[in-house]
């Protein structure tokens, strides 16, 4: 697939603040962002001709980076495809539902707000609130993307997610698996889900943020404002924590964990599951076996 994005250079004068924005994005942050959005673009198929993309908008950094690269991508683009930015709110208080209608303002986002319920469910749920609340939140965004007519679904999980699932996996799940880059959805045809900043690394993000004096929101849901220390707490918190060691020792240790997904030694394990079947090394063994013996 061929994407290639050409940039055309601003001219002279005084900036607004979304252009400020939109510059450094393509200029002082083109390698550290710019450059690893368009290749996650263009390495996993992730935007096609005529794409109808619902990009959601949480509140947070990554989020609203995402909007701005969707809209430089879109902008600058070999062909086209549609863009809706939307933001459920699932009861966020007035306080940082005003913070994000105001940074969209800022950012230059046309924002679409649409209201559900979903901090008031899941409230009083003392077993895996969170869990229950992304599961909910995931249903009312595919159901808004229908009601859009959009075939894809973009979020603005990055790097280090990808990195803190599949660590996630292996030490409380016992199975190797990572957050995809792309994944069709279950229960809504038609729709995909993508992730095209999954190749940039939170830190790059911050420093984005930080260099336009930007202030996001971070999780602003009932439950966490209920808990002082509820992320630290988080087996999320603490797989960050674990990556944030091992950069200490090794810095590229992330990335060699990220490649490792995607160089599977299949002669090397004792077994997988394709299609939620499950294949045990022995099932090939005496075939290669016999191969040798024959050689």
């Amino acid at each position: 697939m061929s994407f290639f994005v050409i940039i055309v250079a601003d001219g002279g004068g005084i900036l607004e603040k979304y252009q400020e924005v939109e510059r450094s994005i393509i200029k002082k942050y083109r390698k550290d962002i710019w450059s690893k959005f368009v290749k996650a673009v263009m390495d996993y198929h992730l935007i096609e001709e005529n794409d109808k993309i619902m990009v959601c908008i949480s509140g947070g950094k990554d989020s609203f980076l995402l909007a701005k690269c969707m809209q430089e991508i879109q902008r600058h683009g070999k062909y086209p495809f549609e863009v809706h930015f939307v933001c459920m709110n699932p009861g966020y208080s007035d306080k940082n539902k005003k913070l994000i209608i105001e940074n969209a303002k800022l950012l230059n986002i046309p924002l679409e707000m649409f209201d559900s319920d979903i901090f008031q469910v899941v409230f009083d749920v003392q077993q895996s609130p969170c869990y229950l609340c992304a599961r909910m939140r995931r249903g009312c965004l595919y159901q808004k993307a229908m009601d859009l007519g959009c075939n894809k679904i973009a979020l603005g999980h990055h790097f280090d997610d990808v990195i803190e699932t599949t660590l996630l996996n292996l030490f409380y799940g016992a199975e190797i698996k990572t957050m995809m880059p792309k994944l069709p959805s279950d229960h809504f045809p038609g729709i995909e889900l993508i992730r095209p900043m999954y190749l940039i690394k939170e830190n790059d993000i911050k420093a984005w943020a930080k260099f336009h004096q930007l202030s996001f929101l971070n999780c602003a849901c009932r439950f966490t404002e209920k808990v002082s220390n509820h992320e630290e707490e988080s087996k999320r918190y603490e797989m960050k924590k674990l990556v944030e060691h091992f950069r200490t020792i090794q810095p590229t240790i992330d990335y060699n964990i990220f490649k490792a997904l995607d160089n599977i030694n299949m002669d090397c394990i004792l077994g997988y599951k394709k299609n939620r079947e499950y294949h045990s090394f022995l099932e090939e063994y005496d075939l290669k076996k016999n191969n040798f013996d024959e050689e």
